[in-house]
């Protein structure tokens, strides 16, 4: 609360009520001191000083032990014994002290002792505005008839401030309103209060609650306020008739609707409420009888269903004026006009009937061919009588008009048996009516098979193994055709095409079966003599002109090892020994034989390899396992036997391997060496040693040896430069040919690239030529030269030749 005046002009305020009371207390006999002071006043605050007031000496305050005595109240006051003054203990509330009276006083006696002493004090607690006017409810709620007169009062509660005097309630103020005001009432207590006046009709249609503010304003400085809110509830009156929103109502409704279909839900309202409010339905007396069979109309909701049938052949209007009635104490009503309107419905499908069809037709039928003829038709009138045909759109057909609701079905597109043999065709009419009405027929076309289509192999090239030594009349392969057509279009006949190679006929060679196409060998076949074969077959189907497609057949032998190597060098008689004579003074290196055998397999089973089956001393002779050359590993020594044996085994590369074997008895001579001119052989004379002494044997071989090397060397270097056109001595040898043509005398072919050119006569005495080996992959003729013939040396750059006489 604030203060009713400051500290300061309190003070001056009590010192001039003392002064006035002194003066007035020495004039008169009363001994009670009177202040004043306002409420709310802070701890502390000095009111008054009781030793200058009741001229008392300060000093003896204490010993005369002055205390302060408060009558029936709080102690909200005390003395200081010091200084003799009267201060505020606690603050004081005049209302809640006082509560409602209008003067408010606290009484107090001062004693003294020795001499002792009471003095009478009274202190006015004056008002201040510190409370601020009060309703006792928040809400004033007021229920007002919109009937009642302008000018009509109702009171209002007033508000309550527990200040007095002009701190109390002064007056009120209503918020702005069209329709109420206030006038301000003093009653007899001087209390101020409220009448609510209204001032202009209340329509609870247009504003069925009014809140108003209801503000009450003491007479403080500063003013204080409070407020109520004042809700006015207009209460309800019959003064408002039901309405429909449409005067008249144009409603169509199908036929054959069934019964309890809504045809229409009226929108009748009443803006009045409670019962004012609630509306009831029903026929006029104009409405026929007719009608009121027909629809049955719901008194409550408003609602208008079907009752009976509709029919749109036997009536197609109805008329009917409907009345809205409110249950008031006066009652109102409204009422509307009703026209039904009843729709033909489509409720006739349309039909369809086929007139022609043609059923099976060949596949290769002609383009605009007629299949079918359809009529459709259909009893409704208007758009639910017009009607529309179709057939799928994936078809190779399509409708033709001819007339009024008549349809030709077509032939649009090829038709081929082998990709759809049948159609089902379904024919679709379908009306204009809403909803549409529809129906189908379906029918079955079936195309008949026209031979059209040619045998077909599912490769056209087959490649045949077979390998060689087969049994005769083994299954090589099946061979199938097939054709899409049916019945003697799709039955096939297989044929080998005639084809002679090398004056046989293949039918010769081959047989098919002609029902199943299974390709049968006649014969065993040989890699080495045939290698393969390329025909024809042809399948022909059984139609009428027939048809037919061929194939070709490649026919490959594979080889089996079924041939053993052939030794052909060194030659030697069935079952005999080779024997080879050498010197004894032979270098390490020096070709001692060649072993060359031959394989007629292919390529891969003729790889021949050479090895030693058995050897006198292994230390001596060495053996190249691809070219079959025989080599002295060191020089002979006095030691060593004279005849050497040696087995060579020739093996192929087959699974199993085939092999073949040599016998070679190699016999060591003493050499002696005669010249002979113009490339003569050169006769060798050997000694036989004697039983000389060790020196002696040593001295003449070591001469021997020297000699035998110094012939030999000039030998090798007049064989590598030979003369041209100059005839070579008459010996038996073997020679190579790189000519393609064939030699009565056992000739022989290989391609491998291990083969050499090696070959040795067939006679006691001749001559070895050796020739290297020439690329992989020419074709080298072998052939035996009968005896008596010459040897002409080759003038090829890459071959070099050993003649060596045995």
């Amino acid at each position: 609360m604030r203060p009713f005046v400051t500290m300061d002009s309190c003070k001056r305020y009590v010192v001039l009520v003392v002064l006035i009371l002194f003066s007035y207390v020495r004039n008169i006999s009363s001994s009670v001191t009177h202040y004043s002071i306002p409420e709310e006043m802070k701890e502390g605050s000095v009111v008054a000083n009781l030793a200058t007031d009741l001229s008392l000496d300060v000093k003896t305050l204490n010993q005369r032990k002055m205390r302060l005595d408060i009558i029936a109240n709080k102690k909200y006051l005390d003395v200081n014994k010091e200084t003799g003054e009267l201060y505020i203990v606690e603050k004081i509330d005049r209302e809640y002290i006082c509560n409602t009276k209008l003067a408010c006083y606290v009484r107090l006696e001062v004693i003294l002792e020795n001499p002792l002493r009471i003095f009478n004090i009274e202190v006015e607690i004056l008002d201040m505005n510190d409370n601020a006017p009060q309703f006792r409810r928040d809400a004033i709620h007021l229920d007002i008839s919109e009937a009642t007169p302008k000018g009509e009062r109702f009171s209002l509660s007033n508000a309550v401030d527990p200040d007095i005097g002009s701190n109390s309630v002064n007056t009120y103020h209503l918020s702005e309103s069209d329709y109420f005001n206030i006038e301000v009432q003093t009653g007899r207590e001087g209390t101020k209060f409220a009448d609510l006046i209204l001032t202009k009709a209340l329509d609870r249609e247009q504003q069925a609650v009014h809140n108003l503010i209801l503000t009450a304003v003491d007479g403080g400085t500063p003013a204080r306020s409070g407020t109520a809110s004042v809700i006015v509830h207009v209460l309800d009156t019959n003064d408002n008739a039901p309405a429909f929103d449409k005067t008249i109502y144009n409603v169509k409704v199908m036929e054959n609707s069934p019964i309890g279909s809504l045809v229409i839900h009226f929108n009748a309202t009443d803006i009045d409420e409670g019962s004012n409010a609630d509306i009831t339905y029903s026929y006029s007396l104009y409405t026929s009888e007719k009608t009121q069979e027909t629809f049955n109309l719901n008194p409550s909701s408003g609602e208008i269903t079907v009752k009976g049938m509709l029919n749109y052949e036997d009536f197609r209007i109805y008329d009917m004026e409907v009345i809205a009635t409110d249950h008031g104490a006066n009652s109102l009503s409204g009422q509307c006009t009703i026209k039904i309107v009843v729709e033909d419905m489509n409720d006739n499908h349309p039909e369809i009937s086929i007139k022609s069809f043609q059923s099976p037709v060949n596949e290769n039928i002609e383009l605009d061919t007629v299949i079918a003829v359809v009529s459709v038709t259909d009893k409704d009138s208007g758009d639910n009588g017009v009607v529309d045909l179709h057939i799928p759109d994936n078809m190779p057909f399509k409708l033709r008009e001819s007339s009024d609701n008549y349809y030709e079905l077509v032939v649009s597109e090829p038709l081929d048996r082998e990709k759809v043999p049948e159609y089902d065709i379904t024919f679709t009419v379908t009306d204009r009516g809403s909803p549409p009405l529809s129906d189908n027929e379906t029918m079955t076309l079936e195309l008949l098979d026209v031979n059209d289509n040619v045998p077909q192999f599912p490769q056209s090239f087959y490649t045949i193994r077979v390998m060689e030594n087969n049994a005769p009349g083994a299954l090589l392969s099946s061979l199938t055709a097939f054709d899409p057509d049916l019945h003697e279009n799709q039955y096939l006949v297989y044929f080998i095409l005639e084809k002679e190679i090398a004056n046989t006929s293949m039918s010769m060679l081959f047989s098919i079966n002609p029902e199943n196409g299974n390709l049968y060998a006649l014969k065993t076949f040989d890699y080495e003599i045939e290698k393969e074969f390329l025909f024809h077959i042809e399948a022909r189907d059984s139609g009428s002109p027939p048809l037919s497609s061929n194939v070709t057949v490649h026919i490959i032998i594979v080889d089996q090892n079924d041939n053993a190597p052939v030794i052909v060098s060194p030659w030697r008689a069935h079952g005999s020994v080779v024997e080879e004579k050498i010197p004894r003074s032979t270098d390490k290196g020096s070709l001692v034989s060649k072993v060359i055998a031959l394989d007629t397999d292919s390529v891969h089973n003729s790889r021949i390899t050479y090895q030693f089956l058995q050897v006198t001393d292994a230390t001596l002779f060495s053996l190249d396992q691809y070219n079959g050359e025989i080599r002295t590993m060191r020089m002979f020594s006095y030691r060593d036997p004279r005849h050497q044996r040696l087995v060579v085994v020739a093996k192929d590369n087959g699974e199993p391997a085939l092999s073949a074997t040599v016998t070679i008895k190699v016999s060591t001579v003493e050499t002696a060496v005669k010249a002979y001119s113009d490339m003569t052989e050169v006769p060798l004379e050997y000694d036989i040693f004697s039983d000389l002494n060790l020196y002696l044997v040593i001295g003449l071989g070591s001469v021997s040896f020297l000699l035998l090397i110094t012939i030999l060397v000039t030998i090798v270097l007049k064989c590598q430069k030979p003369k041209p056109n100059k005839a070579a001595p008459q010996c038996r040898n073997s020679v190579i040919s790189e000519r393609n043509s064939t030699i009565a005398d056992s000739t022989l072919v290989s391609n491998d690239a291990y083969w050499y050119s090696l070959f040795l006569a067939e006679t006691r005495k001749g001559k070895l030529v050796v020739r290297q080996p020439l690329p992989k992959g020419s074709r080298y003729i072998v052939s035996s030269i009968p005896r008596g013939t010459g040897l002409t040396e080759t003038s090829d750059s890459a071959a070099s030749t050993l003649q060596v006489g045995i």
